[in-house]
Protein backbone atom coordinates (compact mmCIF):
# COMPACT_ATOMS: atom_id res chain seq x y z
CA UNK A 1 0.00 0.00 0.00
CA UNK A 2 1.66 3.12 -0.69
CA UNK A 3 1.63 6.03 1.61
CA UNK A 4 1.03 9.23 0.06
CA UNK A 5 1.58 12.76 1.61
CA UNK A 6 0.55 16.15 1.09
CA UNK A 7 2.93 17.92 -1.12
CA UNK A 8 3.20 14.41 -2.98
CA UNK A 9 2.33 13.88 -7.11
CA UNK A 10 -1.12 12.18 -7.11
CA UNK A 11 -0.38 8.88 -8.79
CA UNK A 12 -2.22 8.29 -12.00
CA UNK A 13 -4.05 11.67 -12.08
CA UNK A 14 -2.85 12.88 -15.32
CA UNK A 15 -5.42 11.42 -17.35
CA UNK A 16 -8.05 12.87 -15.50
CA UNK A 17 -6.21 16.30 -15.69
CA UNK A 18 -5.99 16.51 -19.30
CA UNK A 19 -9.37 15.93 -19.70
CA UNK A 20 -10.78 20.12 -20.84
CA UNK A 21 -13.68 19.77 -18.30
CA UNK A 22 -11.01 19.91 -15.38
CA UNK A 23 -8.08 22.23 -17.02
CA UNK A 24 -7.55 24.80 -14.31
CA UNK A 25 -9.57 22.86 -11.37
CA UNK A 26 -8.53 21.37 -8.12
CA UNK A 27 -9.90 18.00 -7.76
CA UNK A 28 -11.34 16.66 -4.60
CA UNK A 29 -11.20 13.12 -5.04
CA UNK A 30 -13.17 11.53 -2.62
CA UNK A 31 -12.73 7.60 -1.72
CA UNK A 32 -16.02 5.52 -0.25
CA UNK A 33 -16.47 2.01 0.69
CA UNK A 34 -20.10 1.53 -0.62
CA UNK A 35 -23.04 2.87 -2.53
CA UNK A 36 -26.28 3.34 -1.10
CA UNK A 37 -25.02 3.03 2.46
CA UNK A 38 -26.46 5.52 5.13
CA UNK A 39 -22.69 7.11 5.78
CA UNK A 40 -21.97 7.43 1.77
CA UNK A 41 -25.01 8.48 1.10
CA UNK A 42 -25.01 11.28 3.45
CA UNK A 43 -20.77 12.04 2.11
CA UNK A 44 -22.31 12.11 -1.57
CA UNK A 45 -25.63 14.39 -0.97
CA UNK A 46 -23.66 16.82 1.01
CA UNK A 47 -21.29 17.09 -1.19
CA UNK A 48 -23.82 17.46 -4.19
CA UNK A 49 -25.88 20.25 -2.25
CA UNK A 50 -22.26 22.36 -1.92
CA UNK A 51 -21.60 21.53 -5.41
CA UNK A 52 -22.31 24.86 -7.11
CA UNK A 53 -20.04 26.53 -4.12
CA UNK A 54 -17.36 24.05 -4.80
CA UNK A 55 -17.57 25.01 -8.32
CA UNK A 56 -17.03 28.82 -7.51
CA UNK A 57 -13.76 27.92 -5.75
CA UNK A 58 -12.66 26.04 -9.24
CA UNK A 59 -13.20 22.14 -7.68
CA UNK A 60 -14.31 19.42 -9.15
CA UNK A 61 -15.59 16.63 -7.79
CA UNK A 62 -14.92 13.08 -8.43
CA UNK A 63 -15.70 9.78 -5.98
CA UNK A 64 -14.23 6.54 -5.65
CA UNK A 65 -15.04 3.67 -5.00
CA UNK A 66 -14.80 -0.49 -5.37
CA UNK A 67 -18.77 -0.76 -6.60
CA UNK A 68 -19.17 -1.46 -10.56
CA UNK A 69 -20.52 1.20 -13.18
CA UNK A 70 -23.85 -0.42 -12.71
CA UNK A 71 -24.44 0.68 -9.00
CA UNK A 72 -22.72 3.64 -9.49
CA UNK A 73 -25.28 4.70 -12.24
CA UNK A 74 -28.12 4.09 -10.22
CA UNK A 75 -27.00 5.48 -6.90
CA UNK A 76 -26.01 9.16 -8.76
CA UNK A 77 -30.01 8.87 -10.36
CA UNK A 78 -30.69 8.09 -7.16
CA UNK A 79 -29.47 10.57 -5.44
CA UNK A 80 -29.02 12.87 -8.34
CA UNK A 81 -25.54 13.73 -7.96
CA UNK A 82 -24.13 16.18 -10.46
CA UNK A 83 -20.49 14.40 -10.57
CA UNK A 84 -18.54 11.72 -11.64
CA UNK A 85 -18.11 8.59 -9.65
CA UNK A 86 -15.07 5.89 -10.70
CA UNK A 87 -16.04 2.51 -10.87
CA UNK A 88 -12.65 0.51 -9.13
CA UNK A 89 -13.85 -2.92 -9.13
CA UNK A 90 -9.93 -3.89 -9.80
CA UNK A 91 -8.99 -1.41 -6.79
CA UNK A 92 -6.19 -0.30 -8.84
CA UNK A 93 -7.08 3.57 -7.86
CA UNK A 94 -7.61 2.18 -4.26
CA UNK A 95 -4.32 0.77 -4.03
CA UNK A 96 -2.50 3.44 -5.91
CA UNK A 97 -3.88 6.21 -3.04
CA UNK A 98 -3.62 3.83 -0.10
CA UNK A 99 -6.91 3.88 1.05
CA UNK A 100 -8.10 0.33 0.49
CA UNK A 101 -6.92 -1.88 3.38
CA UNK A 102 -7.44 -3.37 6.71
CA UNK A 103 -10.56 -2.70 8.92
CA UNK A 104 -11.86 -3.35 11.98
CA UNK A 105 -15.91 -3.94 13.09
CA UNK A 106 -17.27 -5.84 15.79
CA UNK A 107 -13.94 -7.35 16.75
CA UNK A 108 -13.77 -8.52 12.98
CA UNK A 109 -11.55 -7.86 10.42
CA UNK A 110 -11.68 -7.54 7.08
CA UNK A 111 -10.38 -5.31 4.09
CA UNK A 112 -11.76 -2.41 2.76
CA UNK A 113 -12.09 1.26 1.90
CA UNK A 114 -10.94 3.39 4.11
CA UNK A 115 -12.94 6.94 3.97
CA UNK A 116 -10.60 9.92 2.81
CA UNK A 117 -10.44 12.44 0.63
CA UNK A 118 -7.11 13.86 -1.55
CA UNK A 119 -7.85 17.81 -2.54
CA UNK A 120 -5.31 18.01 -5.80
CA UNK A 121 -4.05 20.96 -7.97
CA UNK A 122 -4.08 21.85 -11.28
CA UNK A 123 -0.49 20.34 -11.78
CA UNK A 124 -1.41 16.91 -9.86
CA UNK A 125 -0.05 17.62 -6.55
CA UNK A 126 -1.80 16.80 -3.89
CA UNK A 127 -2.77 20.08 -1.22
CA UNK A 128 -4.53 17.96 1.07
CA UNK A 129 -5.69 14.96 2.36
CA UNK A 130 -8.54 14.25 4.67
CA UNK A 131 -9.12 11.30 6.67
CA UNK A 132 -10.98 11.82 9.14
CA UNK A 133 -14.21 12.92 6.90
CA UNK A 134 -17.21 14.36 8.49
CA UNK A 135 -19.65 13.07 5.86
CA UNK A 136 -22.76 15.10 6.62
CA UNK A 137 -20.79 18.35 6.59
CA UNK A 138 -18.05 17.14 4.27
CA UNK A 139 -18.05 20.19 1.60
CA UNK A 140 -17.59 22.93 4.45
CA UNK A 141 -14.53 20.48 5.97
CA UNK A 142 -13.13 21.26 2.58
CA UNK A 143 -13.40 24.47 2.27
CA UNK A 144 -12.48 24.81 5.98
CA UNK A 145 -9.11 23.30 5.48
CA UNK A 146 -8.21 24.45 2.22
CA UNK A 147 -8.86 28.53 3.55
Amino acid sequence: MTQLKEGDKAPGIENILESGKLKGKKLILYFYPKDNTPGCTAEACNLRDNYETLKTKKYEVIGVSPDNEVLHEKFKTKNELPFQLIADTEKKILNDFGVWGEKKLYGKTYMGVNRTTFIINDKGIIEKIITKVQTKDHANQILNDMQ
